[in-house]
């Protein structure tokens, strides 16, 4: 079977998966006690292995029905011009990824603090967010707090959310290094992806609840992707073999959820199923084993099903 092949099987068979595993899971939908009326959901989608143009993903974004894209910021003007032009022809919203890359702490604060300052502060359209992959493991905590007190100057300024994420390799890699962050600095946001500290911790986390909890308490923004205590990903999550991971990451995302409603804020989400090698491969052939595209899209349906139902 060539390649084109094995993909239209799986399209095909991802969609009666899709149609099965998202009625198991959604009439479980949790109800807050109390419902603000200002609650709002939006879903985004991630250009995170798409094969196309920026026009084609941002055409097929909106043809999907998401709300808007997650994407890093472009540091050239002329890539900047060509992402808002095409926000504003297909009418998505935008949350903004920032980084820096080098090992080294100073030139990577450098690169973190000029790409999140362009995004913060330009006027064409306003982020729903910008999430941070900030900082490094092996930095101390005191040149990762820098990164952490950059950002809450930044919310001062702007008013915008910027929440940093729960990644492996970043500041907040770990429960309970996380927690150390927490208990010293009141007001740090987060971008929940429990997914990694499922990897990190080789775990569903049942016996670190209490951390866990902590870091729900801090959420703006999450990574909708399913992790398993031997990856950050699992190949399919509308495989039954999955449903213990899938249940306990929509347990800890209602509880997000339902905060959300009683106080009437907004919650977004991006829907990260990744590409291969997130996304397991058959050996040799490199044949991913879903089709990436089908799962975000599932997962979209399933939140809004459980959420806004």
């Amino acid at each position: 079977m060539n390649r084109r092949n094995f993909l239209e099987v799986g399209s095909s068979a991802s969609t009666l998966f899709m149609l099965a595993a998202l009625d198991a899971y959604s009439f479980t939908k949790p109800s807050s006690s109390i419902m603000n009326g200002n609650f709002e959901l939006k879903i985004l989608a991630t250009n995170w292995g798409f094969p196309g143009s920026l026009d084609a993903y941002c055409a097929k974004v909106k043809q999907t029905g998401y709300d808007g894209i997650e994407i890093w910021w472009p540091m050239e003007k002329k890539s900047q011009d060509e992402l808002f032009g095409l926000l504003k022809k297909y009418q998505l919203e935008v949350g903004f990824l920032c980084a820096g890359s080098d090992g080294n702490y100073q030139k990577h604060f450098d690169q973190f603090t000029q790409m999140i300052d362009e995004a913060a502060y330009q006027t064409i359209q306003r982020p729903l967010y910008i999430n941070c992959h900030s900082g490094r493991d092996y930095f101390s905590f005191e040149q990762n707090k820098t990164f952490i007190d950059h950002t809450r100057e930044l919310t001062k300024k702007t008013g915008l959310i910027i929440c940093h994420e729960t990644h492996r390799s970043r500041i907040l890699y770990s429960a309970p290094v996380a927690r150390s962050y927490f208990e010293k600095i009141p007001d740090l946001r987060i971008t929940l992806d429990i997914s990694h500290w499922c990897n990190v911790h080789e775990s569903l986390l049942k016996d670190q609840q209490e951390t866990v909890d902590i870091a729900l308490q801090r959420v703006d923004h999450i990574h909708a992707r399913i992790g398993h205590p031997e990856g950050p990903q699992v190949n399919d999550p509308r495989a039954p073999e999955w449903e213990e991971a899938v249940k306990s990451h929509l347990d800890w995302w209602d509880k997000v959820v339902d905060q959300k409603k009683k106080t009437g804020q907004r919650l977004t989400i991006l829907t990260e199923f990744g590409p291969p090698y997130y996304m397991p491969a058959l050996p040799y052939t490199q044949q991913p084993v879903a089709d990436q595209w089908a799962i975000n899209e599932y997962m979209m349906n399933l939140l809004r099903k459980r959420y806004l139902s």
